[in-house]
C-alpha cells in the first residue's frame, strides 16, 4: 500500500519508523507546506516522493492513503480533501476539533467508501488487549480512574512568554485535545456512552486547558478522567471491581497490567509486545483498507469522544476557531 503523510514532526517520524515494520506499508510520498522541508524529509525517510501541494498529492492516482498529523485544526479539512479522492486516511488523535466536524469527516467517508480511522495507539496495543481480557477478573465494576500527567516540555516556553502550538486555541489544541483522549478513548471503549460529563480544570491564559479532571457518570459506576500538561505524575490507572482491581501503567501505552483480588492476591498479565507501541494501529489500518473493510472501525466511538471534548471545553469556557467557522 502507498502511503502518502501530512506533518514533518516527531509523530510522524515515529509513525513511518513503525509503519515500516509492517509487511504491505510502502512510503510514498511526504508533504510539507515548506517545499525544502518537504525535499528533507523525503531523503530522510526514504520516501519516493515529496509534495509542497496538498491538492496535487490528493490527485496522484499512486497514493492508496494518507496519515495526517498535521494540528488538529486541520485535520478535518485535509481529511475530507484527501477521502473526496478515494484516498484511505488514518487520522492522529483527536480525530478532530469538535463533534460536528466528525459527523462531517464520517459522513464524507461513507460517501466515498474509503477508510477512516483515528490513530488512538494505545487502544491498539497488546497491553489494552490485555486489559479487555482481564476485566471481567474484577467482577462488576464500580469506579475506573485514568489517569496521564505529564509535564510538556514546551510549557517551559509558555512561562518564559513564548506560546508554541502546543498551547494555542487556534489550531484545537490543549490538555484535553492533546493527551486527554488517551484517557477518554479506553473509557469509551471499555464502558460505552457515559451519561452526564462534567469538568473542572485550569485554563491558560492563552485559551486552553492545561490540566483537566473530568467525571464521567453511569448508571451502576462512575469513572474520572485526570490529565495535565503542565504537572507530571507516575500514578497508574485503576479500574476497581467488587472483586478486584486492575492496574494499569502508562494509559497512552500500556505495557503492564496488574490484577489485585479485594482479597490482596496479586497477578500480573504476561503482555508481549515486540514492536513500537504505533506499529499496532499501522497494521490494522492497513489491513482494514487492503480488505476495504470499514465494519471493524470505531467511528461511533471516535465521534462520541469528541462529544465529551466539547462538553469539557463547554465546563471549562475553552473555544476554538474550528468551532466559530461552524456557527
Amino acid at each position: 500500500m502507498n502511503v502518502a503523510t501530512i506533518g514533518t514532526n516527531w509523530i510522524t517520524q515515529a509513525f513511518i519508523e513503525a509503519a515500516g515494520e509492517v509487511e504491505d506499508f510502502h512510503l510514498y510520498a511526504v508533504y510539507s507546506r515548506e517545499e525544502e522541508r518537504a525535499r528533507a524529509f523525503a531523503a530522510t525517510t526514504q520516501a519516493d516522493t515529496y509534495y509542497a501541494d496538498l491538492d496535487a498529492m490528493f490527485h496522484d492516482m499512486n497514493i492508496d492513503a494518507v496519515y495526517v498529523a498535521s494540528p488538529t485544526r486541520y485535520h478535518a479539512e485535509q481529511a475530507m480533501a484527501a477521502m473526496a479522492q478515494g484516498k484511505h486516511v488514518l487520522c492522529e488523535k483527536p480525530l478532530c476539533s469538535n463533534e460536528r466536524e466528525a459527523q462531517r469527516l464520517i459522513d464524507t467517508a461513507r460517501r466515498h467508501n474509503v477508510v477512516l480511522m483515528e490513530a488512538v495507539k494505545n487502544l491498539y496495543t497488546p497491553g489494552f488487549t490485555a486489559v479487555q481480557q482481564w476485566l471481567p477478573k474484577i467482577g462488576t465494576v464500580r469506579k475506573a480512574l485514568i489517569s496521564f500527567c505529564q509535564y510538556s516540555s514546551r510549557y517551559d516556553a509558555y512561562l518564559n512568554g513564548e506560546v508554541l502550538n502546543a498551547f494555542k486555541p487556534s489550531l484545537s489544541n490543549g490538555a484535553t485535545m492533546d493527551i486527554g483522549v488517551y484517557c477518554l478513548h479506553p473509557l469509551q471503549y471499555l464502558f460505552g456512552e457515559p451519561r452526564q460529563v462534567k469538568a473542572a480544570g485550569y485554563v491558560l491564559e492563552s485559551g486552553v486547558d492545561g490540566e483537566t479532571n473530568v467525571l464521567l457518570s453511569y448508571d451502576n459506576m462512575d469513572a474520572m478522567a485526570s490529565y495535565s500538561k503542565i504537572t507530571a505524575s507516575r500514578s497508574a490507572s485503576e479500574i476497581q471491581g467488587e472483586k478486584g482491581t486492575l492496574y494499569i501503567e502508562t494509559i497512552h501505552q500500556p505495557q503492564k497490567v496488574t490484577f489485585v483480588s479485594v482479597k490482596g492476591e496479586t497477578e500480573e498479565a504476561d503482555i508481549q509486545q515486540e514492536k513500537p507501541d504505533m506499529y499496532y494501529e499501522a497494521a490494522y489500518f492497513i489491513e482494514a483498507c487492503l480488505k476495504n473493510d470499514t465494519t471493524t472501525l470505531n467511528w461511533h466511538n471516535s465521534q462520541l469522544v469528541m462529544r465529551q471534548t466539547d462538553q469539557i471545553r463547554k465546563d471549562l469556557g475553552v473555544v476554538f476557531e474550528a468551532d466559530r467557522a461552524l456557527t
